[in-house]
């Protein structure tokens, strides 16, 4: 601000920056030390630096971070705080008042594993971010994941990981909590929305106190669905990973889906593609699974839900979760499919046309991710969704359940799920 009256040259560069700051002398960011101040202006750069790229790439809508903040993030790097149990000393400006953060829990790394600690504000609460050095994970001799086999993980939404193990193992991790709490979220955003519109300061009138206090709010709720969503996806990819250490996996293939982000599939999937967070997922399974001792390997997924795995041929893409190819009657689970064909995909390009046998899961285990969701439970179907009776409808009679003693189920048949005409 102080370049910009003076009419000098905009610094963006994070050496430029720090040269200003330490020709602007002390105070210049208040009680803010040096390493503080640095860690803002490193963010103002990479932001800068990002817009600047999606204008190039054609993205006018691309905004360079010209808004005054009020709350930013700041990180300290190990030998600058002290942590001592529940209190973390952050470090002020010379001459300032020492600043003591108490924390609500204790943070669950050892001292000398701490690397560095962020002070963020989310949602209207002070937030204590830690990284730490984890050390990988050893295991006995013989037990531990072996580099020679594959698996293969498809991201989706109503599942966020569908894994194919090479002995015909199978995993699908349901995320349907996760996708109601997305749509719920919406849903009340939207009357809280109409309930205040009346309300409403007029153009150019300050906000009122109710106003306020209704802004506060808003910004509580949408932290606590952020976190929430944050700790359902964290869940799914320890399901993955585990499940992965009990079969011996070494290497993950992820299939890479972000191409579909480019495609304008209007306003309402449009939405659900940004809340489907591919990057985060990504991000939060290759943690996890490097943590385990598993490589993870993204490869190209054109065409794996799409293309019958006994064929070859390109199939017509099914409404529901079950695929049938019209030439040869294959019938599946399309996810556990796309997994299948991913796994036979080369790491870095590659034909996609699979050039080694499709191993098809027989055993598949299930998991369910966000149990922590209001109104998540055993039902398979969204939580939070009203029953049926509340819809208008009773739906089926239900048979008496048996008399004492007796061991008769009331599930339905099972029946298999992968399999191909009698006449092949």
């Amino acid at each position: 601000m102080w370049r910009r009256r003076r009419d000098d040259k905009p610094l963006t560069g994070y050496q430029e920056l720090c040269r200003e700051l330490s020709g602007s002398g002390p105070g210049t960011f208040g009680e803010l030390d040096t390493t503080g101040a640095r860690s803002v202006l490193r963010r103002f750069s990479d932001a800068w630096f990002a817009a600047a790229k999606r204008r190039r790439d054609g993205d006018v809508s691309a905004r360079f971070p010209r808004r005054r903040r009020g709350l930013v993030p700041v990180r300290w790097y190990h030998g600058t705080f002290v942590l001592d149990g529940r209190r973390v000393r952050i470090p002020t400006a010379q001459g300032a008042a020492p600043l003591w953060v108490r924390l609500a829990r204790e943070v669950p790394y050892p001292v000398e594993q701490v690397r560095s600690v962020t002070l963020l504000c989310e949602g209207g609460r002070l937030f204590l971010d830690v990284t730490a050095e984890v050390p990988v994970a050893v295991y006995p001799p013989g037990e531990g994941p072996d580099p020679g086999r594959a698996a293969g993980v498809d991201l989706g939404i109503i599942h966020p990981y569908a894994v194919a193990g090479p002995d015909g193992e199978g995993l699908l991790v349901s995320g349907r909590a996760i996708r109601a709490e997305h749509r719920m979220h919406l849903a009340d955003t939207k009357a809280r929305r109409r309930s205040v519109s009346q309300r409403a300061p007029k153009p150019g009138q300050k906000g009122s106190r109710r106003w306020r206090k209704y802004r506060r709010r808003a910004r509580l709720v949408e932290g606590r669905h952020k976190r929430r969503v944050r700790q359902a996806q964290h869940e799914a990819a320890a399901m993955v990973v585990s499940w992965a250490v009990e079969q011996r996996i070494g290497v993950l293939k992820v299939g890479d889906p972000r191409g579909v982000l480019d495609l304008d599939a209007g306003r309402r999937h449009n939405l659900r593609l940004r809340q489907w967070q591919i990057g985060r997922l990504r991000q939060v399974l290759e943690d996890k699974a490097t943590q385990a001792g598993i490589v993870v390997d993204p490869v190209n997924e054109r065409g794996t839900s799409s293309t019958c795995p006994a064929c070859l041929r390109r199939v017509p893409k099914p409404r529901g979760r079950t695929l049938t190819c019209p030439h040869c009657q294959f019938t599946g689970h399309r996810d556990l499919i796309a997994a299948a064909i991913i796994a036979t995909r080369t790491p870095g390009g590659g034909p996609t046309t699979p050039t080694a046998p499709v191993v098809l899961p027989e055993v598949v285990t299930h998991r369910r991710a966000g149990r922590h969701l209001p109104g998540a439970g055993q039902s398979r179907r969204d939580p939070r969704r009203p029953p049926a009776a509340a819809r208008g409808s009773v739906g089926p009679r239900r048979p008496a359940p048996p008399p004492p003693g007796d061991g008769e189920s009331l599930a339905h048949t099972a029946r298999i799920h992968n399999r191909a005409s009698e006449t092949r």
